[in-house]
């Protein structure tokens, strides 16, 4: 189960930091090129604290277990990235782009079990 939650750390962290890059280097216009439509429901002062909070939700699954220092971290930034998927489903479900949803959905599952496993049974 071990191997399974590293490997869901893994692939969240990279999407996470690919997401958050973009939202950090890119600007609001191409940003909609790129993500959808759905960046200008929200003001353009938000989406670069959102890019940051994903890149460091996704620091946060990786690297305070291979530090050894603080590895709660893990956990606690799987639920900020759940807390994430969950407003990403609302946002898309709001504008009925059903195809992000399910992928919300898929990353917000994922980072429910990372979150499970590393408060529970399988913490550092």
């Amino acid at each position: 189960m071990n191997t399974l939650l590293w490997i869901l750390q893994i692939v969240l962290a990279l999407v996470f930091t690919a997401a958050g890059a973009i939202k950090l280097i890119q600007p609001r216009d191409h940003l909609a090129k790129t993500l959808g439509g759905w960046v200008y429901d929200f003001p353009a002062a938000l989406l670069k604290p959102l890019g940051l909070a994903e890149l460091l939700g996704a620091a946060g699954l990786i690297v305070p277990p291979l530090v050894h220092i603080a590895p709660i971290l893990t956990a606690i930034a799987a639920c900020g990235l759940l807390v994430t998927m969950i407003g990403a489903m609302v946002t898309h479900a709001r504008r009925g782009e059903y195809p992000n949803v399910a992928i919300n959905v898929l990353l917000a599952i994922m980072a429910a079990v990372v979150a499970w496993g590393r408060f529970g049974p399988y913490s550092f």
